[in-house]
């Protein structure tokens, strides 16, 4: 059999929506300028679904560093992998920063967040060695435990007698390989907005010997007093092994790093098989990332009109008795009750007669019946955004009790 013969009856979960979806609820195309304002098939939007939080994609400071950079190095410097001839001081500089950032001893760039918690899980974890992760964990932390040659437990979402009852079998079990014991949690889990229990999890270390791993994507920038993370958040960035964020997300760049030891950090620059085998990061990036920094540092008036706009947003939306689930973060998850036909529907008013661009989850991300329509404030919105938003959701909310987006189709909804 032709191993592409399956393509033509089996498109996968996602892409048997292919045809209705591509270019609108899939693959959608946002232009312009990056901001809460953009285009939208020929339309402005307001746009609550940018990984942008800081507001930094935009910033004045932050465009002159790149566009000079750029000017400078061009996007192909330096050529080839770190290991081999794409090291830099800029790197090293960029590294430095960072660990004294989130309050490690050092810090290593990576190319990508996503292969880099594949690679990381990969590099630390030998075939004796147990894996115990929460069960709600991103794709990319899963298919690096998928990878992982021994052992693994899930425990239940931020269920700490769940994790206990998994670390009690960890423990056994790795007793007896002679291997060690990584957990892996998150800071801000994406897209409930819920924080990871760190500070309970790191309490377990006076009970079981574990190494404690924390995805912090959506934290990163975001949390704690001066914004260095859920781990300071909690007061336990001590207590966290490795800490991993990315600069997709509140650095408005590409790109992430692992904070730790010294010790790890250097096993990981020689073992990690997404980076010894992988262009280097371009220095147009690395000195973009540097000018960030410095802003998220020294400019908290941007993490505070992020949260401004948070409190706002959420405030508001739980007035008007909007499920929110339990979110503590940025994140804004709003749940409404529906089929998936509804939920389409739902996002086609929304887009179509309020010009208001957000994203929707619905089964099998989801339970069936449930939908999750997913905001991300930024501090470039406006409370104005807010109250018109509000006002919105509130009118779509009836439209769909009403049973007006019932149906089997795709169907713009005009009011």
């Amino acid at each position: 059999m032709d191993i592409f013969e399956k393509f033509k009856t089996d498109k996968g979960n996602l892409g048997q929506y292919q045809k209705e979806a591509h270019g609108y609820f899939s693959f959608p195309k946002l232009e312009g300028e990056i901001g809460s304002r953009m285009k939208f098939r020929g339309k402005e939007v307001l746009n609550w679904s940018l990984n942008n939080y800081c507001g930094l994609a935009n910033h004045p400071e932050v465009r002159k560093a790149d566009s000079l950079a750029a000017a400078q190095y061009g996007l192909a410097y330096p050529m080839g992998a770190r290991m081999m001839s794409g090291q830099t001081s800029m790197h090293e500089e960029l590294e430095r920063q960072l660990a004294s950032f989130v309050s490690k001893p050092d810090a290593f760039l990576l190319n990508f967040g996503y292969q880099g918690m594949i690679s990381i899980i990969d590099a630390i974890c030998g075939r004796n060695d147990v894996v115990v992760y929460d069960a709600e964990a991103h794709a990319c932390i899963l298919d690096g435990v998928r990878l992982h040659m021994g052992k693994r437990f899930v425990f239940q979402h931020n269920d700490m007698n769940s994790l206990r009852k998994q670390l009690e079998h960890a423990t056994t079990l790795a007793q007896k390989t002679g291997g060690g014991i990584l957990v892996i949690s998150e800071g801000v889990f994406g897209m409930a907005g819920d924080c990871g229990k760190l500070d309970e999890i790191v309490a377990l270390k006076s009970e079981f010997s574990f190494r404690f791993l924390v995805d912090d994507a959506h934290g990163f920038g975001t949390m704690g007093p001066t914004g260095a993370g859920t781990g300071e958040h909690f007061g336990v960035q001590d207590g966290i092994d490795m800490y991993f964020g990315t600069f997709a997300k509140a650095m408005a760049g590409i790109g992430a790093f692992i904070a730790s030891s010294e010790e790890v950090c250097d096993y990981l620059r020689y073992n990690m098989r997404s980076q010894t085998f992988a262009k280097s990061l371009p220095m147009a990036m690395v000195l973009g990332l540097l000018k960030r920094l410095e802003l998220i540092r020294t400019e908290p008036e941007l993490r505070e009109k992020l949260w401004v706009i948070v409190r706002a947003l959420q405030a508001g939306l739980k007035a008007e008795n909007f499920d929110l689930g339990v979110t503590n973060s940025p994140v804004t998850p709003v749940y409404l009750s529906g089929s998936v036909p509804e939920g389409t529907n739902v996002v086609m008013d929304l887009r179509e007669n309020y010009n208001i661009f957000c994203s929707i989850v619905v089964y099998p991300v989801i339970p069936k019946g449930q939908l999750l329509l997913r905001l991300i404030p930024t501090s470039i919105h406006t409370i104005e955004d807010v109250e018109y938003t509000i006002k919105a959701f509130s009118e779509v909310r009836k439209n769909l009790e009403s049973g007006k987006y019932a149906g089997n189709k795709f169907a713009q909804i005009s009011r």
